[in-house]
């Protein structure tokens, strides 16, 4: 008998993190196959009938838990599509394009290469909404399931084409020969996630000269994999010496997009939402919606063109249920996830790629200028430690502390003054609040995140 490596092995293992869309953790400690199948089985069960489309992003880890969840979708009845490597988005627009009853996305996003997690998808091909995400985690976490004979097993089938619906809804949302003319060079950063098969797809549609970096969904990312500043260092200075016209960013599963321009500067995800939104609204007015953790940005470009602004709590799902809604024309995320319901209601790379160079191409502008149009804001973020039984007395002190501003508790509490605005909100798997500010200037934002930091450390 071969002895086992006490090094592969946890004596006690933590539990993943759940939320309300997904699950993700460490794989071999918090997320093992076995974590895998009884999330996949407790969607199976509270699905309607139909089949689940499964897609994964590149990571080595991947294959292993597509494996896992393939086996116990096919034992409890389920028909399975494969998708393979796909981008989140892509994943959606595959749900609703076979009439499947779901979808499962095995993904960590911006997490490191030692996670990956699953994120679940309704027939309607968007995240599942709260309460549905309630009903899959009260049945993950019920001790038994019920299993088919062996002649009622599902079926697994490939998917062989799992790019082409979402590369011609994208390119219906954008002046393809107007973009062709402008022959622009961009360069892409997929860094060996899900979003270079269909990035490079789409941009050649286009008409671009492509630089593609990390092209290989192999999951070996080549930096971090959060498109944060301080992550792409390489990334800016490639754009500026390769002559790029601009650079984008994707996460692994390719759901948010970071813009570089020309010259290496780094613009970030808070404006690739602002950017788009702006040029949506130039030409189609209507309703916007965004998270309550989101530049106010938008919020001003709506009070701009003259329509309604709706924010939701933080979370894609809510973000979705707030644009059904009240009908929004565009809405997402400051961490560079648009979504454009002509595509699909989910956060989505590519329509922030397209309709970035509509707008450099209609307006014959860099997207450094699109940028510099904008209202300019500082944002800062940091946490601070608070047991959960003392979240609400915090959060009291803070409003009394803060009295001159307008307090809300969508989310938290967010309290509004006419320049600056401050977020804080409990964490769901750890004793911190996270606390966000932003206000005109990087010191503004700083000390307020400071001052509630304060009052926060004498409750």
């Amino acid at each position: 008998m071969t002895d086992i490596d006490p090094r592969t092995q946890r004596k006690h293992r933590a539990e993943p993190i759940i939320s309300v869309s997904g699950l993700r953790g460490v794989v071999g400690e918090s997320l093992t196959p076995d974590v895998a199948a009884r999330y996949a089985r407790a969607l199976a069960d509270t699905a309607p009938p139909g089949a689940i489309v499964v897609t994964r992003d590149g990571r080595a880890t991947g294959v292993m838990l597509a494996s896992a969840i393939h086996a116990a979708l096919m034992a409890v009845g389920r028909d399975v599509i494969d998708a393979g490597v796909a981008a989140t988005p892509t994943t959606g627009v595959l749900v609703r394009q076979v009439n499947a009853a779901g979808g499962i996305q095995i993904s960590a996003s911006h997490n490191p290469a030692a996670y990956n997690g699953m994120k679940l998808f309704s027939a309607a091909g968007r995240v599942i909404t709260a309460a549905a995400g309630q009903a899959v985690m009260d049945r993950y976490r019920q001790p038994s399931f019920d299993y088919v004979m062996h002649d009622a097993i599902g079926a697994l089938t490939a998917c062989a084409d799992t790019t082409s619906e979402h590369l011609r809804l994208v390119l219906a949302t954008v002046d393809v020969e107007q973009i062709r003319r402008r022959q622009f060079h961009v360069q892409l950063d997929a860094n060996h996630g899900a979003g270079g098969l269909l990035g490079r797809e789409l941009l050649e549609a286009l008409g671009c000269q492509v630089t593609l970096l990390g092209g290989e969904p192999d999951g070996r990312f080549e930096h971090e994999p959060e498109p944060a500043a301080e992550n792409l260092a390489g990334v800016l200075n490639g754009v500026r010496t390769a002559g790029a016209d601009v650079g984008f960013c994707q996460d692994p599963d390719a759901d948010r997009l970071a813009v570089i321009d020309a010259g290496g500067r780094y613009l970030g995800e808070e404006y690739t939402l602002a950017m788009c939104v702006d040029h949506v609204l130039r030409r189609t007015p209507g309703p916007v919606v965004t998270n309550c953790s989101t530049s106010r940005m938008t919020a001003d470009l709506a009070a701009q063109y003259q329509v309604p602004f709706h924010r939701s709590a933080v979370g894609e799902a809510n973000v979705v249920d707030s644009m059904v809604a009240n009908d929004a024309v565009l809405g997402g995320e400051g961490n560079g996830g648009v979504i454009d319901p002509r595509v699909g209601m989910v956060r989505d790379s590519f329509v922030g790629m397209a309709l970035l160079l509509d707008a450099m191409a209609a307006r014959q502008l860099p997207v450094s200028a699109l940028a510099d149009e904008l209202p300019r804001y500082a944002i800062c973020k940091t946490k601070v430690s608070l047991p959960a039984e003392r979240v609400q007395v915090g959060l009291a002190a803070l409003e009394r502390h803060f009295s001159t501003a307008q307090g809300d508790h969508l989310d938290g509490l967010r309290l509004d003054w006419p320049d600056k605005w401050l977020l804080v909100r409990a964490s769901n798997t750890e004793p911190i609040v996270r606390i966000i500010a932003e206000a005109a200037t990087d010191d503004d934002a700083r000390r307020l995140c400071d001052e509630a930091g304060r009052v926060l450390g004498g409750v």
